[in-house]
């Protein structure tokens, strides 16, 4: 399939230093076959559903009773794998603005490149919650240790002093979802929130997840907001646009 880059494949570069990246970790990721993921009978228990939400509905409470089977310290191995291989890739290294998110307990955590990003002289933001919209919007983090609090949902924002940013300045955003495709569409929590945001976002946008949340196909709508690219612990992969 084109467009995908396993994780021991040697990503070409374009003159950018690669950034720091968890030892000897990236040597150790095995190459394994990408999962066919699961089909909407299969991801609904063997049943079709009449509408798009329906169906939502079920492929997102399929998941997630899968992701809560997975053992922490195989997650916190796949997380690992998974900073190893986006580390890699050029449109990291390349990267001058990167959007992270907050991950929640099973998700896949790409949080510790936040910190090696400000290192390498990167500008990072996170979404905030703000209350007057309903919606959430990019801001500039410029020191974790200061500039964040638990927000709204229970979930790590910026304060509001941090500066917003206007919507074509982000390079790279980062994503997370309860399950993906291969065509790049994503199943959120079912609030919106983050189509919302993207809409309104310039950059390239990926998706990041567990090789168990890839699916054969995410039921869409037409508000839907297709990714760019996804990242697993296993692969990269570059979403061809669509037809």
């Amino acid at each position: 399939m084109a467009g995908i880059r396993s994780a021991g494949s040697d990503p070409k570069q374009s003159g950018a230093t690669p950034e720091p990246c968890l030892g000897n970790l990236c040597s150790s990721v095995s190459i394994c076959g990408f999962p066919s993921g699961l089909s909407h009978r299969e991801s609904c228990g063997g049943q079709m559903h009449s509408t798009i939400p329906e169906a939502k509905r079920a492929l997102r409470n399929q998941v997630s009773t899968l992701l809560k089977r997975i053992e922490p310290g195989e997650r916190a191995a796949a997380s690992a794998q998974a900073r190893c291989l986006l580390a890699a890739q050029t449109r990291w290294q390349t990267a001058h603005w990167v959007l992270f998110f907050a991950p929640l307990p099973e998700e896949l955590d790409v949080w510790p490149l936040l910190a090696e990003a400000l290192s390498a002289g990167k500008k990072v933001a996170l979404p905030r919650f703000v209350a007057e919209t309903g919606s959430y919007e990019a801001r500039q983090i410029l020191d974790p240790s200061a500039d964040l609090q638990v927000g709204r949902f229970g979930i790590r924002e910026p304060r509001s002093r941090c500066a917003p940013l206007p919507s074509t300045r982000l390079d790279l955003i980062l994503v997370p979802g309860v399950a993906f495709d291969l065509h790049g569409r994503r199943l959120g929590r079912g609030k919106g929130y983050y189509d919302q945001l993207l809409k309104g976002l310039q950059g390239t946008t990926c998706g990041v997840g567990l090789d168990q949340q890839i699916v054969a196909e995410v039921p869409a709508e037409p508000h839907d907001v297709r990714l760019k690219c996804l990242l697993t612990p296993t692969r990269w992969i570059e979403v061809p646009p669509p037809r």
